[in-house]
C-alpha cells in the first residue's frame, strides 16, 4: 500500500491575463507553516505582554532571509553542482534548501527585528521557538509532495512510493527495486518529532515557564531556544541516517559513503552547544 502523493506537484496553475500562474504544493506548505507559526507567536505575544503586530511585521523578513539562508547552506555544500551558475543557485526549482540555513536566517531576522523595534531579543525568541518547530513539521510535507528527503528501501507498511525520475542510484534501478517499493517516510517522521516537539515547548512554557506560577518558573529567557535546538536536532540526528539524498561533506550527495553527512555533524554540534548554554543559562542566574 505505502504512502503515494498526487501525481500533479501543482496545488492549481491558471492563465491570469494571458500570463501563466502557478503554485506548487511545496511553496503552499511552506507558507501555511510560516502562517501558523506566526499566528501561534501572536498569541503567545498577547500573553506576554507584547504588540502582536511585530510578528506579522516580521514574517516578511523571516521568510526572505529564512529562505535565503536555506538556499545559500545547500549551495555552498553542493558547490560543484552550482558553481558558476548564478541563475542555477537562485532558481530554487532546481532543489535544495537546507533547514538548518532558514534556521540561520530566520533567527538573524530576529535579531534584526528586535534591535529595530526594541524588543528584548531572548524572550522574543522564546515566544516564536515553538512555532519554528511546528511549522518546520508543517513544511516536511512539501518534501512528500516533491517526492524528496524520502529514506532507503523498508518493509514498513507506511512507506512511501517513490517514481522513477525522483529516485537516486541505486535505486533508480526498477528490476532490483520495482515500482512497488517502498522507501522510509523519512519526511513524516520528522514531521511527526517537530509538531510533537513544539507540543512539548508549548507544554514545557505553560508548566514552568511564563505560563506557571511565580514559584514554580524554571525557564529562564533563551531557554525555549536551547530546548529547541536539542529537540529539534535529536530527531533530525537519526532519521538523517535513514536518508538517501543527504548532503555530504564530500560535496556529494547521497548516503554519503565514506563521508559524514553535515545534518548530523551539525545536529550534535548543535546538541552540546544548546546544552552548555542551557547551564549556563541556569548557572549565570543563580550567581
Amino acid at each position: 500500500m505505502g504512502l503515494y502523493p498526487p501525481d500533479d506537484p501543482f496545488l492549481f496553475q491558471i492563465t491570469l491575463f494571458g500570463l501563466p500562474l502557478a503554485v506548487r504544493w511545496y511553496g503552499a506548505i511552506i507558507m501555511s507553516g510560516a502562517l501558523f507559526a506566526a499566528w501561534l507567536a501572536s498569541r503567545r505575544a498577547v500573553v506576554r505582554g507584547f504588540d502582536p503586530d511585530h510578528v506579522w511585521n516580521q514574517l516578511m523578513l523571516g521568510m526572505v532571509l529564512g529562505i535565503a539562508g536555506a538556499r545559500i547552506y545547500y549551495v555552498a555544500f553542493e558547490w560543484d553542482r552550482f558553481g558558476g551558475d548564478l541563475f542555477k543557485m537562485i532558481n530554487l526549482t532546481t532543489g535544495g534548501l537546507a533547514v538548518h540555513g532558514s534556521l540561520i536566517g530566520a533567527i538573524l531576522s530576529v535579531l534584526i527585528y528586535t534591535r529595530y523595534a526594541k524588543l528584548p531579543f531572548w524572550e522574543w525568541l522564546d515566544v516564536c521557538v515553538p512555532g519554528f518547530l511546528i511549522a518546520q513539521g508543517i513544511g516536511r510535507w512539501g518534501n512528500f509532495f516533491n517526492q524528496e528527503a524520502y529514506g532507503r528501501p523498508t518493509s514498513l507498511g507506511l512507506g512511501v512510493r517513490i517514481d522513477p525520475e525522483h529516485r537516486l542510484p541505486p535505486y533508480n534501478d526498477m528490476q532490483q527495486y520495482p515500482i512497488e517499493t517502498l522507501f522510509h517516510a523519512t519526511f513524516l517522521y520528522e514531521s511527526l518529532w517537530n509538531v510533537t516537539g513544539g507540543l512539548l515547548l508549548l507544554l514545557a512554557d505553560r508548566l514552568v515557564g511564563r505560563g506557571a506560577e511565580a514559584e514554580r518558573r524554571w525557564l529562564r529567557p533563551g531557554d525555549l531556544l536551547f530546548l529547541y535546538g536539542i529537540i529539534y536536532s535529536s530527531g533530525r540526528f537519526w532519521i538523517e541516517g535513514l536518508r538517501t539524498d543527504s548532503l555530504c561533506l564530500n560535496g556529494v550527495g547521497g548516503e554519503c559513503p565514506g563521508s559524514l553527512r553535515v545534518a548530523q555533524l551539525v545536529s550534535l554540534g548543535l546538541i552540546m552547544v544548546c546544552g552548555a548554554a542551557l547551564a549556563w543559562n541556569h548557572r549565570r542566574v543563580r550567581a
